[in-house]
């Protein structure tokens, strides 16, 4: 009998022997490279948090033309040492240029919207400060996989909380307000004239405040039970003038928030929660009325793992393994996790007491799903 299942097997190996003559050695090194990929992604995020956090890469952007490692550790009082090398391993990256001749490195205006331009809606950096503090909670996680215990939001080192605002404010820019409303059935023009809005899960109030400067008659409430977040939130509502049509409170999803909402919204929040079913139900119960609308945003995701074994599937069930399934396990949740997929968010919505739901729209990362009484 063999021991390793058809599917998995070699064509050129032989399962019922270890010795080394059944080992494709061209599969060992063609995955051995695919290894030192990784390890040269993973080392190289320490050095972008670098760019970011010490202005290197804005540095870059500003100048706008080929610079020397002596001219950037000048303009960013840096360690000149220190940039040729920094400098160095972005070009070996090919996030930068290098120009042996005059040696001189380059940033390319494509390249600095991805790097150095907060408002650019492909801006990156605030991934590499979520990937920051799962580095530093390294212990804590060790101990849940252990234990099978779990791991609250707010219990994160505090790279998390700005690293996740920072990442999700230029796909909220891009879609929030162009495609993602107008995909809710009457939802656009109810916001325009004027409407009531529960932003459930709104961590620094990125989505809240978008939405609080694009229709400016209508009223936005956010809710979160991360106080540091909320603190936040209030911060930026302030800063981008929408403070006087915008509040942000304390609560959690399971807390009632009123019954007089138009729309409720739970941006990429919803499969981290402990008791989804009963976040719904309490939506439910806030809606005004039957053409009210529930927005679910959600990581993009099939139904069947299979289906999720891809890059956006490698970075999302990466994620939900150190900190989606972990915040709900903390209080003994369901853990659906941040693939759950189409099939089972409906099964949720549906057991919440909603009759209508159905795919909105969608982008390469996002499905935004419309749940209605």
């Amino acid at each position: 009998m063999n021991s390793i299942p058809e599917a998995y097997q070699s064509p050129k190996s032989t399962p019922s022997s270890t010795s080394p003559n059944t080992i494709d050695q061209s599969k060992v090194e063609e995955f051995m490279m695919k290894a030192v990929g990784d390890m040269a992604s993973s080392l190289g995020a320490i050095t972008i948090l670098l760019g970011d956090r010490l202005g290197l890469y804005k540095a870059m952007a500003k100048s706008g033309r080929p610079i020397t490692s002596e001219e950037l550790a000048s303009q960013t009082n840096t360690a000149e040492r220190y940039i040729r090398e920094w400098l160095a391993s972005q070009a070996a990256a090919g996030y930068i240029t290098y120009n042996q001749a005059d040696k001189k490195f380059f940033l390319s205006p494509e390249n600095a919207m991805v790097l150095a331009n907060e408002d650019s809606p492909t801006y990156m950096l605030g991934a590499y400060h979520i990937v920051s503090s799962i580095f530093k909670d390294e212990d804590k996680l060790v101990d849940i996989f252990k234990t099978g215990k779990g791991l609250r939001w707010g219990e994160h080192h505090h790279d998390l909380f700005e690293g996740t605002a920072k990442f999700f404010k230029p796909n909220y820019m891009s879609n929030l307000v162009p495609s993602w409303i107008p995909s809710l059935d009457g939802m656009q023009e109810k916001l325009k004239q004027g409407a009531k809005v529960a932003d459930i899960g709104c961590g620094y109030g990125v989505s809240t405040v978008i939405m609080a400067k694009e229709y400016p008659n209508s009223r936005f409430y956010g809710f979160d039970n991360h106080t540091e977040s909320i603190e936040a939130a209030r911060n930026l509502a302030q800063k981008e003038g929408v403070a006087d049509r915008v509040e942000f409170s304390v609560v959690s999803a399971n807390e009632s928030i009123g019954n007089d909402f138009d729309l409720v919204t739970f941006f990429d929040c919803l499969h981290d929660m402990a008791d989804p079913v009963g976040a719904l139900k309490f939506t439910k119960q806030a809606l005004k009325n039957d053409n009210c609308v529930c927005m679910i945003v959600e990581p993009m995701a099939n139904d069947n793992i299979e289906d999720n074994l891809n890059l956006v599937g490698k970075i999302y069930y990466s994620a939900s393994s150190v900190l989606c399934v972990p915040n709900a396990l903390a209080d003994n949740g369901i853990a659906l996790g941040a693939q759950a997929g189409e099939k089972k968010t409906k099964e949720i919505a549906e057991k919440a007491g909603f009759t209508k739901f159905r795919r909105a729209t969608q982008t390469p990362f996002n499905i935004i799903y419309e749940a209605k009484p």
